[in-house]
């Protein structure tokens, strides 16, 4: 026994044993390179070499439905480049257009009548009692932004005095602007007769003279502009857009010296024509402090929840009345 193993080992030390296994080469990354001159250059190349490979599959890819086209097949199905929307994992708490329970629970919905089309918003504005220049400012935007609204000075009434009288004015929705060291932080948004009440947090404000523009303050913006309540992470971004058309001329290929011509047989540039957004403002940004059952009160109000027990459903509930009360013509 002891003779075959030192038989062993003797064939194990003159090679007969077991290869050890190839080691793998380590890929050199540009990050890796200290020398600015040679980490650029490597870049460069690995740079290079990916767009090669990317027109080397796009000419494969041409060529093998030009071959199916010729012989009469099916060409190659297309590769549908992976997103954030088709790589989501689904979520089963997410409403569905065809959900059942949902249109049920829109008929119980405070803004229900609305929704359908049974009356239309009719929105007063107002200020806290205490407010700021850079408040009439922000309302005066707010007036150009949401049709069918209404400024009202707040003067020394209450508040329950001004939802009172908005209720018999038929009102459909109080926005009240707070201002803090002349600068508007909040807004309270009543839903008339009997309530939601929702507190927001205002922050980022720029109004519309303080975005930098090639336009004059005051286009014609009819059918032309887009109101936008983009809700992400628990905030509200509102945004105020115009949407313009314009033509720009295309580049005309010349082969071999020979100008191109178009179907009519004429040759000269074709226009093409492109579409471009301009922010008008006014912009800023809306956080949900609260949301109270019925209208407001500090006292006696019961509050369906409050910052920090935050649930997206009333949220999204409030984003979608807003945006009945806003427009995009």
């Amino acid at each position: 026994m002891g003779g075959d193993n030192n038989k062993r080992k003797r064939s194990e030390s003159e090679g007969g044993g077991e290869e050890p296994p190839p080691e793998k080469k380590m890929e050199i990354l540009p990050s890796m390179i200290k020398n600015k001159e040679k980490r650029s250059a490597v870049h460069a190349k690995l740079k290079q070499q990916k767009k090669l490979e990317k027109r080397k599959k796009a000419k494969a890819r041409d060529a093998a439905e030009k071959r199916a086209l010729e012989l009469g097949e099916e060409p190659p199905a297309k590769k549908i480049p992976k997103t954030i929307e088709n790589t989501r994992e689904v979520d089963e708490t997410i409403c569905k257009p065809d959900d059942e329970e949902l249109f049920a629970g829109n008929d119980a919905d405070e803004f229900s009548s609305i929704l359908k089309r049974e009356m239309n918003p009719k929105i007063l504005i107002t200020t806290c009692r205490f407010h700021s220049s850079r408040g009439p400012e922000f309302i005066k935007e707010l007036l150009s932004v949401i049709p069918n609204a209404t400024y009202y000075k707040r003067g020394t009434y209450d508040l329950k005095k001004i939802v009172e009288y908005a209720n018999k004015k038929d009102f459909t929705s109080l926005i009240v602007v707070h201002t803090n060291r002349r600068e508007p932080d909040a807004l309270l948004i009543i839903g008339l007769p009997s309530g939601p009440t929702a507190h927001f947090k205002l922050s980022k404000l720029v109004l519309r003279k303080d975005i930098k523009s090639l336009f004059p303050q005051e286009p014609n913006f009819r059918g032309r502009r887009v109101v936008t309540f983009h809700n992400q992470r628990d905030f509200i971004f509102f945004r105020h857009h115009r949407y313009i058309f314009e033509e720009k001329e295309a580049k005309q290929i010349e082969s071999k010296g020979k100008k191109t011509k178009d179907a009519n047989g004429e040759s000269g540039p074709k226009g093409k024509v492109i579409a471009r957004l301009q922010e008008c403002g006014p912009r800023f940004t809306l956080k949900l402090i609260s949301l109270q059952h019925g209208t407001f009160d500090t006292k006696g109000g019961e509050y369906e929840w409050v910052h920090k027990v935050l649930d997206l459903t009333f949220t999204n509930q409030f984003i979608l009345y807003i945006g009945v009360i806003s427009f995009c013509s």
